[in-house]
């Protein structure tokens, strides 16, 4: 089975992240990754709030967090960085494209994790780093 889609999976969709951004927006590929940097050719995004707040908490910029509902204007997949690698079958409902992503809708507010899980997955992050192993197949 490829692992393209043609939006079989079905929304809301979510993008968490620290930019500002207004509805009708448009996240497109090519911009600083909030991970790493560099420019990330995919945008990412997820059908899981609970991976939204991780994308908004951990994302570099010292900006607050946010999460944004988005649509897919293109085709996606599913993202390799979090299927293949940790969660086979996508439990995390992760994703990527290289399509823009339309922002429909921006959430109010949401239970953030707690910053000592926040910490542990600061923690292994920065041990990954110090590894080499911070790699984002891109």
């Amino acid at each position: 089975m490829d692992n393209q889609t043609t939006l079989h999976e079905e929304g809301p969709f979510f993008h968490g992240t620290k930019a500002e951004l207004q509805i009708g927006d448009f996240l497109k590929p090519q911009h600083p990754s909030n991970y790493q940097d560099k420019k990330s050719n995919h945008i990412y995004f997820t059908a899981t709030l609970d991976a939204a707040k991780w994308g908004a908490e951990l994302a570099t910029s010292g900006l607050q967090e946010r999460i944004y509902v988005i649509e897919p204007t293109g085709e996606f997949e599913n993202d390799p960085n979090v299927t293949d690698k940790r969660f086979p079958g996508n439990p995390t409902r992760s994703y990527r494209s290289k399509s823009p992503l339309k922002i429909v809708a921006a959430l109010g507010k949401w239970e953030r994790h707690s910053d000592d899980e926040i910490n542990r997955m600061l923690t292994a992050l920065n041990t990954l780093r110090e590894q080499g192993k911070d790699v984002i197949y891109d």
